[in-house]
């Protein structure tokens, strides 16, 4: 810890615990608490049950799941390539265009996602690119929304990349292509393994822009879980919500494995 004294580590424990139960904690305990629920007359719920989740479990609720998992791991594979992609010619550009670069790839996150999700509505709803009614434009808004973080992440790990390696590879005889594809990208395995892990637990929370957006077939989880506390069905919401974090953390724990083996080799 950067805190060395013993005094110093306790009061900086009991701050991280005083701010992470209130803030974190308890309303994550909460909707826990409320999926094995069946009324909710006093300060915490009560009235155990699990057909909560056999509802959340089953059904159009099971389709909403693999719904989002096909639209996050499919949103996350594309904003990977785009930001590796984007984060590479910004690498090679001079230090105006590299400014220019990010500007235009960090925009969608300076404006509202529900604006995101209105020019995705309005540029995909006329040919040639008619998207409207489709998974496809679901798909999009997710990529625009996460490519981001993507190039973001790439930039960052470019930036502290040591340029020996490439120049060794170079003075080699190796040409830019196999630099590119058997030095420069496998040292940033682990890198690109954590931006698809955050474009991926982004997408399968993202709400605002899907509600714009999704057409009746295919329903994200996240406006499955909105329209049931909407429609006043808290305690199946409360699971839907726990199937999604539940979901969302075994596919982020599966890439962390995998993010530690490439950081190992």
């Amino acid at each position: 810890m950067l805190v060395h004294s013993r005094g110093g580590r306790w009061a900086a424990r009991l701050l991280f615990f005083v701010l992470f139960v209130p803030l974190f904690a308890l309303p994550l305990g909460v909707i826990l608490a409320a999926s094995f629920s069946t009324n909710w007359s006093s300060v915490l719920p009560s009235g155990f049950t699990t057909a909560n989740y056999s509802a959340a479990t089953r059904g159009s609720s099971l389709e909403a799941l693999t719904t989002s998992l096909v639209t996050a791991l499919t949103a996350s594979l594309l904003a990977l390539l785009v930001g590796t992609w984007s984060a590479l010619s910004a690498h090679a550009l001079g230090k105006r265009g590299r400014r220019v670069m990010d500007a235009l790839f960090l925009l969608p996150l300076a404006v509202p996602s529900v604006v995101v999700g209105l020019a995705v509505l309005v540029a995909f709803s006329q040919p040639p690119f008619l998207l409207n009614g489709t998974r496809w434009i679901v798909i999009v808004a997710h990529t625009i929304l996460v490519t981001a973080f993507a190039h973001q992440s790439v930039t960052a790990a470019l930036a502290r990349l040591d340029p020996a390696y490439e120049q060794a590879a170079a003075s080699l005889g190796a040409r830019p292509a196999y630099v590119l594809l058997r030095v420069k990208l496998p040292l940033l395995l682990p890198s690109l393994n954590a931006a698809a892990g955050l474009c991926f637990a982004l997408s399968m929370g993202e709400l605002s822009a899907t509600m714009m957006l999704y057409p009746p077939g295919w329903v994200p989880l996240p406006v499955q879980i909105y329209t049931a506390t909407d429609r006043g069905a808290l305690f199946t919401g409360s699971a839907l919500a726990v199937v999604l974090m539940a979901a969302t953390l075994l596919v982020l724990f599966a890439m962390s494995r995998i993010r530690n083996r490439a950081t190992y080799r």
